[in-house]
Formats: structure tokens, sequence, C-alpha cells
């Protein structure tokens, strides 16, 4: 485990432990009687995402692996049963310490931003399909990007040109990325109050008339490229490498955060397991911002 593992640990823990210190409420929900966990809340949201950053997609192997090295962080691990369960349990927590962590970041106040979607798959086979409980969310769809069919969902993504996750949305793999978009930002209508003339970068599937003055009526400028028969639009220069920059954010998830390797059988536990790795990129930027490295994204001191 190294030095820069360990930091990184201590800081999040100290920052959950002080957000649940102030807002109590955010905790998972537990009976006033009962045995009391030995393994904290801060603890789990630690322990979740030191994982994805070591790259343990089985959390069984993940438990036996902390339990050999961790030993100086965590007093106490659970068996893989009830770590699973707290894990669940805590998704409203980890969803919290997303935003609060973007919050505490140089990135935050970035003017532009880019959007995306990118497969999350859920199964290969057409019995899956037909017997997985995820059933009816997920669905059959095509990634032009890559140029293949999936079975499984979508993780529509907002995020600022270094990487900083702002709004984020797991749906079927046909939902339209225009709505889902514009879901995002009425549920979150903070989000963009105080940002007009917000930049957002996107390709050419986020068109529509109405679309545009949706975003227009909110404060944003919407940048993409033009789609056959539509006259050139501004920006188109940008459009190349940033198209890049969103396919490499998207790569972190992937090859590094095993984005498509979550292991959920269930709503529940695809939806934490998203989660934890958003919040694994967040902690590794917003620590990143505060010890001042220069490639804010940069994951190698913390996957090994």
């Amino acid at each position: 485990m190294t030095n820069e593992v360990d930091t990184l640990a201590t800081a999040l823990y100290v920052r959950t432990d002080d957000l649940l210190a102030g807002a109590p409420g955010l905790a998972p929900w537990r009976p006033k009687i009962g045995i009391k966990p030995q393994l904290t809340d801060a603890e789990l949201v630690t322990l979740a995402v030191m994982q994805a950053l070591l790259g343990f997609t089985s959390e069984a192997r993940w438990l036996r692996h902390a339990r050999a090295h961790l030993g100086h962080l965590f007093r106490y691990l659970p068996q893989q049963p009830g770590y699973n369960k707290r894990l669940r349990r805590a998704a409203a927590l980890i969803r919290s310490m997303i935003r609060l962590l973007a919050v505490d970041t140089t990135l935050w106040t970035d003017d532009v931003w880019l959007a995306d979607s990118t497969p999350v798959e859920c199964g290969r086979s057409r019995e899956t399909s037909k017997r997985s409980d995820l059933a009816g969310w997920a669905q059959f769809g095509y990634c032009s990007s890559h140029s293949r069919f999936f079975w499984g969902l979508r993780l529509h993504l907002v995020c600022t040109l270094g990487g900083l996750p702002i709004a984020f949305a797991l749906t079927g793999a046909k939902a339209d990325e225009r709505q889902t978009l514009l879901g995002m930002l009425e549920e979150d209508l903070d989000l963009v109050a105080d940002r007009q003339g917000q930049t957002l970068i996107a390709d050419k599937h986020y068109y529509g008339r109405d679309f545009e003055h949706a975003l227009r009526t909110a404060g944003i400028v919407l940048l993409r490229q033009a789609r056959k028969g539509e006259a050139p639009r501004p920006g188109a220069r940008l459009f190349k490498p940033l198209r890049q920059t969103i396919e490499s954010i998207n790569q972190t998830f992937k090859g590094q955060l095993d984005l498509e390797r979550h292991g959920g059988r269930t709503r529940a536990g695809v939806i934490v397991r998203v989660l934890q790795r958003i919040l694994a990129l967040t902690a590794a930027i917003w620590h990143n911002d505060h010890t001042a490295q220069p490639v804010k994204r940069s994951l190698i001191a913390y996957d090994h």
C-alpha cells in the first residue's frame, strides 16, 4: 500500500466523518435501539472508494485483501454479505459525498462542461436479459463510439474538461440523451442558477430546436457538431480534440475503475456500484487538487 493511498483514505475519512457530524441525517437510517455497527459510515465510504481505486471487482477478494493489508486503517472489517448490505444502504450518502468533494475543488467553477453517455453492460447472454432482476430497466442498445451492441444501461455524465463529475444519471440503454440531460439539470436547479453563459460541449446526438431552447433558457450555450445537412456551427474546430477528452474520461471509468465489471445483479446493487466509481474518481481529483498535482484526473498514485 502506497503512502498516497493512505493519505487519500485518511483525508476522505476525515471529510466524511465531519460531514456526518454536521448532518447526521445523511447517514443510512438505523434503529435508535440496537447494536452499534463496528464499521462506521465514514469508514464504509472510505473502504468503498479504496476498493474501486485498487481495482477489486469482487467484494470477497477485496475484503480478504483488506484484512491482510489494511489493518492499520480499519480496526474492523465485516464479512462480504454485511459489507454488501451496508454499501447498498449507503447510496444516498455516497451521492452526497460526490457533490461535497466536487464543490470543494477548483474545477467546480469551470465555465466549460462536456456531456456524453457511455454503456454500462449488465450481461451478455439472451437468457440473462430475460431472467435478470434488471430486466425491464436494462435494455439492448448500441454504442456508436465503439460500434457494438450491448445489454444494460447508460451512464449519462456532465463533467468539466478536467474530468470532474458535475451531474450524472443512470438509465436504460435506449433512453433519450437529450431528455436525460434536461432532466438532470431540472432536478438540480442550483447547478446552473449562478452559471449564466456556461458552455456545454456535446456530440451531434444532442440536437433539436426545443432542446437547444431549453438549454438557452437555463443560461447554457450549446456547442456541438453539425449534423448532416446542417450549416456549419460555431466551435467546430474544438470538437475533435474535446471529443477525445470525453472518451478519455469514459475510459478512466472503464479501464481504471472497471465500470462495466461492476458485478451488480439488482437495481440497488448496480446503482451503488456505479456511484462507488464516480465517488472514487471525484475523491482522487479532489485530493490531487488539494495537493497541487499537475494532472487532476490521474489515478496512477492510487491504483496499486
